[in-house]
């Protein structure tokens, strides 16, 4: 019987066989202004020519100039002030916004990543209690477990900094996996920032019903510059 916490998987479930694909992962998010693309179908063994002909990470700008009107979903730029030099960033009020147009997209993609965020393209994720990537077992066991969808978000995708010193941010309004996203945390005060490196494997159950596990190993890269990602991987499960 599957063991659940409240914040996941009690690492009892073991591998028994090797995975297709499984590796490292390195994503440089620390570009406030830019999302990164990973297609993990590109990665597996026995993926196609035609998807092994495009590059498996595509990294493409958020768009920030102004539209002249809002569309269906809303997107733009949502500035928000935030008082970070008080009670921190749990306190803010929305200032100021205004349209842009949609976030661009490759045509085949799976997750997406900036600094601390990470989007889904349809899946859900689930976080687990195991931190040893190799321990994680057959989809199966995960798949009659509560996974989270991407929902849209306009506080946390911090993406204008020009007036940070006045505690003033522009997000990008757009769909984030708060589950997923919890593998980093980023907390104010203090000042400057305290990164929480949760450490835990991920499971995300993709658009197309396939399952991978993730496992943020680094986010400092050997610059000592944050949000440079190294993350484990195995897919498929």
């Amino acid at each position: 019987m599957l063991s659940v916490a409240c914040n996941g998987i009690f690492d009892d479930i073991y591998d028994e066989a090797p995975l297709p694909a499984e590796g490292d992962l390195y994503i440089d998010a620390s570009n406030w202004t830019q999302w990164h693309y990973v297609c993990l179908h590109r990665l597996a063994d026995g993926a196609s020519d035609s998807l092994r002909q495009e590059p498996a990470v595509v990294t493409l700008d958020i768009p920030t100039a102004a539209t002249e009107a809002f569309d269906a979903d809303s997107v733009g730029i949502y500035t928000y002030w935030y008082d970070v030099y008080g009670e921190g960033i749990s306190r803010r009020e929305l200032r100021a916004c205004y349209p842009t147009a949609r976030q661009p997209e490759p045509d085949h993609w799976d997750l997406a990543f900036h600094r601390n965020n990470v989007r889904t393209n349809g899946g859900a994720a689930l976080e687990t209690s195991i931190t040893d990537i190799s321990r994680v077992g057959d989809h199966g066991a995960f798949a009659t477990l509560d996974f989270v969808a991407d929902t849209w978000n306009e506080t946390d995708v911090w993406t204008l900094q020009d007036r940070m010193l006045q505690g003033l941010v522009g997000n990008q309004r757009i769909t984030v996996n708060s589950e997923l996203s919890r593998w980093l945390g980023i907390d104010i005060p203090p000042m400057p920032p305290a990164f929480n490196h949760n450490g835990h494997v991920f499971v995300v159950r993709l658009a197309d019903g396939t399952y991978a596990a993730l496992r943020l190993k680094s986010y400092i890269g050997a610059d000592n510059v944050k949000c440079r990602l190294t993350i484990e991987y195995k897919y498929p499960l």
